[in-house]
Formats: structure tokens, C-alpha cells, sequence
């Protein structure tokens, strides 16, 4: 969305608020862009000072040397009120609140299709997918990287061009009501929900919380829309009377589309067999882990639902590439091939990981694996699980990171083939430690929670990447 910097005080209930700068900025200006973080501002750009755990404020001065001819701001910093010379300050009550709704209003403004999906698992995926698969036959934008929650669905919408015919949103929740408010916001007519699991058990407790939770996507959908769901996931015949839209259900048997005849080749790439409504075919896809066969599947769906033609569906599906550190492969110049998954981590998506590890023609498998996060009272046992996988999928060698990650030995030993096991305070020791041990023909899994900070290990051990 473009707007007049008057225009956008006005739409936000916003005051003009340069303090004794002496400006010269033009109200007439034209906004062309909006962000949240200094360091993404463009010439042109809004910036909205957010309070969180950085307070925005103290990087409106940033924003402004970079370019931008607005702030939305709660008070204006001290060091802004020299040095706004060519930006609008406008002042609100809260920017969050005014960014929510500049963004209800980029969507009250365009006549794109939204298609919101959400889940424990495969948001990201299933968004990309779903973006690459419709690409093919519409004008469409997606939400960048896993911009899912109140700052990140508002900035989608406002990054979306006028000409868009499908804007596909990833929604998360951390609590009851999050998607409720999302919705009112994007008011999505399309909704999936990949699955429901422990993802973020202490923020939810039961399964059923979360499924409470998740529910809202569908809760808000008009009758006459689209609702996507996991036919192998055991609540979703309750999510399903959650709604009154058309439900469609994807799944290995039983479903509207079924999904089978998965398998990985020696680069972990997906291929599987659809069977749908509209049509059967074989999907080959570039993303990669057996994981990524549901994600695919449901993407589909969604893209058929919307009436892309199959054969356009599956050349799109093709063409998606995985968000940074989520299953990239790589081989180092002195050859070990390395698994980047360290963007995040739960129980499903390690289980994927390590399976697709397991899968990897290579001399020996080693995992690097920092604590999964967010998983309340199950996070022991969730932790000892992933020792018995371990056991299961035959690791060579394993490097444990942090205290927090101690209770996945607990699981280990029960197979009978050791494990070696290594274990360190810190992603800085992992590094060192894998940069020791990991020699030609080795393939090393990086895995954890994104703030265990993982992925300085693949830094280390692609630093000669060829």
C-alpha cells in the first residue's frame, strides 16, 4: 500500500510530532514501503518505533539516515528532534496498535484472495509451497520469511502490490486469541492447518488447547470458503465442525487428496504421487526431507481449491525453494555435507531432521542438537525421545549443546550400537568441537531452537564452502 504521510497520520489516528526539529519534510511525501527494523529501512519507508525487547525509539534516528520519510512513534527521542529535517514524525498512543490497523486497511483496500495457514508444524513450507504452486497461474504475495504474528501479517498485507491476486499468510499463535485477532486483520476466505502438535506445549498445555487455538483460523473463515486440514491429525473432524466453509481434507489414505509413494533421493529432494479431485500426478520437489510430502500435499489442495489448473500446480511445486536454514544442504570444500535446520526446532520437525540425516549417503552421521524450546512440562520426555530416535536412526556421533539439552542422553542406549557422544556449553564449543570432528564424507545435522543460536556452527564449518 502507498499513502500520502498525511494520509497514513490520518488512517492511524496519528498527531505530527517533530519536536523543535527544523523540518523541511513534505506531508505530500509518498510512503513506499514500512518496516519495523532499522536495518530494512528503504529510501521511502515508514518506520514504526515498536516496544518490545528493544524499544523502536531508540532506532528512529537509524531509520531516518537510512531513508525514511516517516516514524510512528509514542514520544519523540531525544537524539530524533535535531536530526528529523527531511521525516514526519507522527505520534500515537501505540504503534502496534497503529500498524494492526494500517494493515486491516491494506486489506480492506485490495481484492486479493488471502489464504491464512497455520499449524504446529510446516507453516513456513506449506506457505512457500502454496505461493510457488499458485504463482504459476496468479499474481501473488507471500509472507516473507515467518513474518506470522501481529508486526509480521500487518507488514505482509502493507508489502503487498496493488495488482495482487493472492496473498498467501503464515499465522502463528502463543496463546488463545492470537488468530482471532490476525483474522480480523486479514480476514483470510481460505484457511489450512498443517497439524496440531507440542510445538509450544508451555505456552498451551494440552493438545487440545492447541487445537483451541488453531481453531480460530477456521472459526473466522465466511461459508463460503475453503478449510484445509490434516486428515491423519486426530482433532481434525473437531476442527472441521469449528466451521462453515467447505472442508477439504489431505491425507496418506481416507482424504479428499491423498498423498503416497513418498520417497527422498541422495540429496534428500521429495518426490510423491497425488491423487485429487482434479486429477492424479507425481510431484518432484527441490525442498527436502520425507516431511515436506504432507506440506506439499496441502499446498496443493489449497492451489486446486482456488481453481489452478494440476499440471501448473505441480510445475510450481517444483520450483520452491526452502527459507534460510530450514533443511539446506550444503558440502564444504573439504568435503562434509551440511544439513542446515537450525532456524528452529520441536519434536516433529527434529524427528524429520534426523531421519533425512539418516538418509544421507555419507561415511558418518553426526548431529549437532541444542534444546527445543517452548515445550512446558513435556519437555523431558520430549528431549529423551529424541535419544531413542537417535538410537533408532543409527547417529555415529552426536554433540549435545547446553544444559538444556542434557536429558536427550537419557534416551540413548537402548539399541545396542553406542553413540558418541559429545557434549558442550555453547554453540562457539560445537563449532569448534564439529570443525575437529567432522572429516570428508561425514554429513553433520544442525538442530535446535533459534535462540539456542545453532547457526554458528554452520558458519564454522562452511567458511571454506565451495
Amino acid at each position: 500500500m502507498r499513502v500520502t504521510i498525511e494520509e497514513l497520520a490520518a488512517l492511524v489516528d496519528g498527531e505530527r510530532a517533530d519536536g523543535d526539529a527544523d523540518t523541511d519534510a513534505d506531508t505530500d511525501t509518498l510512503v513506499t514501503s514500512f518496516a519495523v527494523d532499522s536495518r530494512t529501512v528503504a529510501p521511502g519507508a515508514c518506520f514504526f518505533a515498536l516496544v518490545g525487547e528493544r524499544d523502536g525509539h531508540d532506532y528512529v534516528t537509524d531509520a531516518l539516515s537510512r531513508g525514511a520519510v516517516a516514524a510512528v512513534v509514542s514520544r519523540v527521542p531525544n537524539e530524533t528532534r535535531k536530526r528529523a529535517r527531511s521525516a514526519v514524525l507522527v505520534r500515537v498512543a501505540d504503534p502496534l496498535v497503529a500498524l494492526a490497523k494500517l494493515g486491516a486497511i491494506a486489506r480492506d483496500r485490495s481484492r486479493a484472495t488471502v489464504v491464512g495457514i497455520t499449524g504446529s508444524v510446516g507453516k513456513t513450507a506449506t506457505k512457500d509451497l502454496t505461493a510457488a504452486a499458485m504463482g504459476e497461474v496468479a499474481r501473488v504475495h507471500a509472507s516473507p520469511a515467518s513474518f506470522n504474528n501481529e508486526v509480521g501479517l500487518p507488514l505482509t498485507l502493507l508489502s503487498a502490490l496493488p495488482e495482487t491476486e493472492i496473498v498467501v499468510a503464515e499465522m502463528g499463535a502463543r496463546r488463545v486469541g492470537d488468530l482471532t485477532a490476525l483474522c480480523r486483520i486479514a480476514r483470510p476466505s481460505v484457511g489450512a492447518i498443517t497439524n496440531i502438535g507440542m510445538a509450544h506445549a508451555a505456552l498451551f498445555g494440552r493438545p487440545e488447547e492447541v487445537a483451541k487455538a488453531k481453531g480460530e483460523l477456521l472459526e473466522a473463515l465466511p461459508a463460503s470458503g475453503i478449510a484445509v486440514l490434516n486428515a491423519d491429525d486426530p482433532t481434525s473432524p473437531a476442527l472441521a465442525a469449528r466451521t462453515s466453509a467447505r472442508v477439504l481434507t489431505v491425507g496418506t489414505a481416507r482424504s479428499d487428496v491423498v498423498y503416497h509413494s513418498v520417497r527422498v533421493d541422495d540429496q534428500l529432494r521429495v518426490h510423491l504421487h497425488l491423487d485429487t479431485p482434479w486429477g492424479s500426478s507425481p510431484v518432484a520437489l527441490s525442498l527436502r526431507g520425507e516431511h515436506q510430502a504432507p506440506n506439499a500435499a496441502m499446498a496443493a489442495t489449497i492451489s486446486l481449491a482456488l481453481e489452478a489448473p494440476l499440471g501448473a500446480v505441480v510445475e510450481g511445486l517444483a520450483t520452491a525453494r526452502a527459507a534460510s536454514r530450514r533443511m539446506e544442504l550444503h558440502r564444504s570444500r573439504s568435503g562434509v555435507w551440511v544439513l542446515d535446520d537450525s532456524y528452529n526446532a520441536n519434536p516433529a520437525s527434529v524427528e524429520g531432521a534426523l531421519r533425512a540425516l539418516a538418509r544421507l549417503p555419507a561415511k558418518r552421521k553426526i548431529a549437532v542438537l541444542g534444546e527445543m524450546l517452548e515445550l512446558g512440562a513435556e519437555s523431558h520426555t520430549a528431549h529423551v525421545g529424541l535419544g531413542r530416535l537417535a538410537d533408532e536412526v543409527g547417529l555415529d556421533v552426536m554433540v549435545v549443546v547446553g544444559e538444556g539439552a542434557r536429558p536427550i542422553l537419557d534416551g540413548l542406549g537402548e539399541s545396542g550400537e553406542p553413540i558418541e557422544v559429545i557434549e558442550v556449553a555453547d554453540p562457539d564449543d560445537a563449532a569448534d568441537v564439529v570443525a575437529r570432528v567432522a572429516t570428508s564424507g561425514d554429513a553433520v545435522l544442525v538442530k535446535a531452537s533459534r535462540a539456542v543460536g545453532l547457526e554458528r556452527v554452520v558458519v564454522v564449518l562452511l567458511e571454506d564452502a565451495a
